[in-house]
């Protein structure tokens, strides 16, 4: 299957690069070139590419304008995001307009065809040193959800709660916290207010749909 290829890059040399480089190879044609978003966007609807192999820093309009602009006028058309930074904040933006790829511009030639095979054939593509960032990231985003489900609640009253998720009763979790049962009666009420449940069931369900016990593991 031959891959039709726009290349977008504010930079002539670079653009001359990726063309010798990938005109090379006997099943892409590079169909265009474009320097800015606008003009991207124009010869996509031109020639409508297979794949976009596109800077993430371009003048005025970025390249995340330009991906999420591609992708509205030509969803099937798979997006390479060029990079000179791993840590490129940008990269997390590129990831929700649409871009399959993230490259960074230090890659080999060799990888760089792989690449655009692979999203040419409709695979997400991650450069290794992007990889971790993005990893990073998606484990932050859950923690940070984690937190949220049990924003409202003490200390104590999710180590209780962690054992009502086990199925302990009060009288067991009064002796595993040195607590009277009076008291473990008084934090499961206390819990299940705060998360707007009714009973011991719902509350133990609440903390295995939301991690819990991770969360206790890595804060508690």
């Amino acid at each position: 299957m031959t891959l039709r290829i726009l290349i977008v890059d504010d930079h002539e040399v670079v653009r001359l690069g990726l063309r010798a480089l990938l005109s090379n190879q006997p099943d892409f044609v590079v169909v265009d070139e474009a320097s800015t978003a606008k003009e991207a966007l124009e010869k996509v609807q031109q020639h409508r590419p297979d794949v976009v192999v596109l800077d993430i820093r371009l003048p005025g309009e970025n390249g995340i304008v330009a991906c999420r602009n591609i992708k509205e006028v030509l969803p099937a058309t798979q997006i390479i995001m060029l990079t000179s930074y791993a840590e490129d904040e940008m990269l997390f933006d590129a990831i929700g307009a649409g871009a399959a790829g993230y490259v960074l511009k230090q890659i080999g030639g060799d990888e760089l065809v792989r690449a655009i095979e692979r999203v040419g054939r409709g695979e997400a593509l991650l450069d290794p040193a992007v990889t971790q960032q993005v990893l990073a990231r998606v484990r932050q985003a859950a923690r940070q959800e984690q937190a949220a489900a049990f924003n409202d609640l003490t200390e104590q009253e999710l180590r209780v709660l962690g054992l009502v998720a086990k199925g302990h009763t009060n009288k067991e979790i009064a002796k595993e916290l040195f607590l009277g049962e009076g008291t473990v009666r008084n934090y499961v009420s206390s819990i299940l207010s705060k998360l707007s449940l009714t009973n011991r069931a719902e509350a133990a369900a609440y903390a295995v749909r939301h991690h819990l016990q991770e969360f206790l593991e890595e804060f508690i």
